[in-house]
């Protein structure tokens, strides 16, 4: 009775278990360009078993070894997103835990103490914070840190003439990713003049992700928040801490 039980059930837990490591495989490098190869390795597995399945030998040859040249090509193709992906790995909750309240308050009072002294010193920024759309992609075009988030470390990166200083920082899962890197800059014509390099890389990544991105202006001296595509300039540090926290704590409840 056992054996049935285990010989019924076994196929079973054996395909949830594939499905689980591919979800979350995919789930890991969701944004970079590596996720539309996983898609495609998960269509020629579904084909195996099928080709399997049914006898058909030739097929289920061929895929076999189409499977052995991919591995060899994904290494080296995608080399860089494996390096990083497992760069980050231990600091990644394997089922997206989100940020407990007193850690998203610390969080935040360190974002906003670091834009504050860079207001007051003239220097300029570019902070995203992740919310649900990951921005693995642009990582690579940066340099990583992995650190734990600090008004003394942010203001140390936007020194100017430093070598992170033009970039943008990313946050992720409570932590400084990475440093200095490039976004896409926004297409609208009707963005005014006045605005400069970071705030359309901001405005140019909120239109791909839904990322939630604070921008301060060396020549104005002020704090921006950009989410969705929407610009609100020259916020005061309750209502900044205000704004990104009630943005992030929607992303908590839709976790």
């Amino acid at each position: 009775m056992i054996l049935n039980f285990i010989l019924i059930w076994k196929p079973i837990i054996e395909i949830t278990l594939l499905w689980f490591v591919i979800y979350h495989i995919m789930l890991f490098f969701e944004g970079t360009r590596a996720v539309q190869v996983l898609r495609g390795i998960v269509i020629l597995l579904v084909a195996f078993f099928l080709f399997q399945k049914f006898g058909l030998e030739v097929l289920e040859w061929l895929l076999t070894k189409l499977f052995a040249i991919s591995i060899i090509a994904i290494l080296v193709i995608f080399h860089p997103e494996i390096r990083q992906g497992l760069a980050r790995l231990g600091q990644r909750h394997l089922f997206g835990t989100p940020l407990k309240e007193e850690e998203l308050d610390y969080i935040l009072n360190q974002i906003v103490r670091a834009v504050e002294s860079l207001c007051k010193d003239k220097r300029g920024a570019l902070i995203a914070i992740e919310k649900n759309d990951p921005l693995n992609s642009y990582i690579g075009s940066g340099i990583l840190v992995d650190a734990r988030v600090s008004s003394d470390l942010i203001q140390n990166i936007f020194t100017p003439n430093s070598l992170l200083h033009d970039g943008g920082l990313i946050i992720q899962h409570g932590r400084i990713t990475a440093a200095g890197c490039l976004f896409p800059l926004t297409q609208d014509a009707s963005l005014s003049r006045i605005f400069g390099t970071r705030h359309r890389a901001a405005l140019g990544l909120s239109e791909e992700t839904d990322a939630v991105i604070i921008i301060v202006s060396e020549e104005r001296q002020d704090m921006s928040l950009v989410y969705r595509g929407k610009l609100q300039k020259d916020l005061s540090r309750e209502d900044l801490i205000f704004k990104v926290k009630q943005i992030l704590k929607l992303a908590k409840e839709n976790v």
